[in-house]
């Protein structure tokens, strides 16, 4: 029986996931645990499966180092695959930028063992930047998966949308199978569509089925950030698209079909207010800084989100 699978979704990652594996190869502190690597090759048209298969012949035998391709693109459907494919009592995703600390694998599995009800946890992600990040961006962090939640082992709050990003993100396979359907709304990034939350669609349905969602300091990874990701327009596009999924998500997150109507107009309005404020307030500053323009960017998303999710859009 295998304990823990660590799944690696990429697209077009062979210069970028070799890092990952060497990160992966100095784990310690698992003797006493039964661990494999899954890469899942989401429809790349570069050399992965090569690379995969160089490093296959000189990977130590104690450790499976596996490879199976997901033609559809978009990253939930490589997480699906990595579920299917996965031996795993438990599987951590790490995208193919993500480095994983060397006590990585050891805290992940630990900390479920002594979770019996966490359906999922996140880990704590530092960024590892390509440049210096821009003035004012601490806010800013959240929308490239750049989370720090401290010290403290914590739940989170799904009802309020306040969930780990998929960096780094441990699920319990059992959770996953009872409760995520096969064919989820959200797929991820794919062609021009840059919409996020597939992972946030994940954990809200591990959530209604009675799992918990957590938050484990001691799992500990690195995010590589090139330097066109602090770019201004990258920003914004992040921010925008990452706005748009909110009333998509709160529409999953109901917990009976007739509080949806409820929440929906709760949110619509609450949404419409949030974004008025906020220009009033930041009037003389749009255009001068980047934290503010991105955050309008997403307040005003998250109002429209709400008229597209009506018009069958999102």
């Amino acid at each position: 029986m295998v304990d823990f699978t660590v799944a690696i979704p990429t697209y077009n990652g062979a210069t970028r996931f070799p890092q990952v594996l060497q990160k992966l190869r100095s784990q310690t502190s698992t003797e006493d645990i039964a661990w494999e690597i899954l890469v899942v090759d989401n429809n790349s048209n570069d050399n992965t499966a090569e690379v995969v298969k160089e490093f296959q012949n000189e990977w130590p035998n104690n450790v499976p180092l596996r490879y199976c391709r997901e033609s559809k693109q978009g990253l939930a459907f490589a997480r699906q695959k990595a579920i299917q494919e996965s031996q795993g009592k438990y599987v951590g995703f790490l995208d193919d930028d993500n480095l994983p600390a060397t006590d990585w694998v050891a805290a992940a599995f630990h900390f479920g063992e002594n979770h019996p009800q966490a359906g999922a946890y996140g880990s704590r992600i530092q960024g590892l930047f390509e440049t210096p990040p821009p003035e004012n961006f601490d806010k800013l962090k959240r929308f490239l998966a750049v989370e720090d939640r401290g010290d403290r082992v914590h739940l989170f709050d799904p009802v309020n949308l306040r969930l780990p990003p998929g960096a780094g993100l441990v699920v319990r396979k059992k959770a996953w199978q009872e409760c995520v359907p096969a064919s989820t709304r959200l797929v991820g990034r794919v062609g021009g569509s840059m919409l996020p939350g597939e992972e946030y669609e994940v954990l809200l349905y591990m959530h209604k089925g009675g799992w918990e969602i957590w938050y484990n300091p001691e799992m500990v990874i690195q995010h590589k950030m090139s330097a066109s990701r602090l770019e201004k327009e990258y920003l914004l596009s992040l921010a925008y698209n990452g706005g748009l999924v909110t009333s998509r998500l709160r529409a999953i997150a109901a917990t009976k079909f007739w509080h949806k109507p409820f929440i929906f107009l709760k949110g619509f309005l609450g949404s419409f207010r949030r974004w008025i404020m906020y220009v009033w307030k930041h009037q003389g500053s749009f255009g001068k800084n980047l934290e503010i323009d991105v955050e309008r960017k997403f307040l005003w998303s998250s109002f429209l989100s709400y008229i597209y999710y009506l018009r069958g859009k999102i």
